[in-house]
């Protein structure tokens, strides 16, 4: 069902990095605000430059999040680990105006979707920790990651029973993209597995703490919203969480 215009939740969406806010590159981005929209939500792209207070100030205004991916990786410091040689430099920028926003929208009950580094990022805030590169802690039983413009590689994931993410799919199997070197490793705080890939890596995390809509994805729903029925679907899933959740704080 269409959310009617007039009452369209606005979703916050970080830029990727710094780099891409400063020189414009938005791309990459754009497929978030995209899917957003394609959700019957408003997208609202949030810079990494804000203050402290500015960035209070605008996640007061919002209604959701979606946490985008990013070519960074988060720095090693933030779960009591060292940087290992195939990580990426991390985005100072961009790592403060997540954990802003995640504060927030937990605090305040406002539903987030967590997307590839943006489950990490998430995972992290929350006192849980990363495999740094999978290929050197897993193996190459499955491909997760994939060159510069080469096609991404899918895989299937197994969905936990009962989760936000099996009713999402409508089953407990999907298929999905994949482009990533990191994952998470130990669930932070309030945080249950919803699915795996077959060779263990964990590729969905979602709360448990209250009733609070907040799902981490390891894929890219966002490169197959316009044609995917489950990447719709959680896109959906959010705006509709961000919709109840705006109604509520009109009441």
């Amino acid at each position: 069902m269409a959310i009617p215009s007039s009452r369209a939740p606005r979703i916050g969406v970080p830029y990727r990095t710094k780099k891409e806010e400063v020189t414009g590159l938005t791309d990459k981005l754009e497929n978030y605000l995209v899917a957003v929209r394609q959700a019957g939500a408003e997208a609202v792209p949030v810079s990494l430059q804000l203050s402290a207070g500015r960035l209070r100030e605008l996640a007061d205004t919002l209604d959701g999040i979606v946490l985008s991916g990013s070519p960074a990786d988060v720095d090693p410091a933030h779960f009591r680990s060292t940087r290992e040689p195939e990580c990426a430099e991390p985005d100072a920028d961009r790592e403060r105006t997540d954990f802003a926003l995640l504060a927030h929208a937990l605090a305040e009950q406002k539903p987030v979707l967590a997307i590839c580094y943006g489950i990490q990022s998430l995972n992290v805030h929350l006192g849980g920790t990363l495999v740094q590169h999978i290929p050197a802690a897993i193996g190459g039983e499955i491909e997760h990651d994939c060159e510069d413009d080469a096609p991404e590689p899918l895989h299937s994931v197994r969905i936990e029973p009962g989760t936000h993410l099996a009713r999402l799919a409508g089953s407990t199997e999907a298929i999905v993209n994949s482009s990533h070197h990191q994952s998470v490793k130990e669930p932070g705080r309030g945080l249950r597995i919803a699915a795996r890939t077959p060779d263990g890596v964990i590729e969905s995390v979602e709360w448990t703490r209250d009733s609070n809509w907040v799902v981490g994805v390891q894929w890219h729903p966002e490169r197959m919203a316009r044609t995917d029925a489950f990447a719709q679907s959680l896109f959906r899933g959010l705006a509709g969480a961000a919709a109840a959740r705006k109604a509520l704080a009109r009441t």
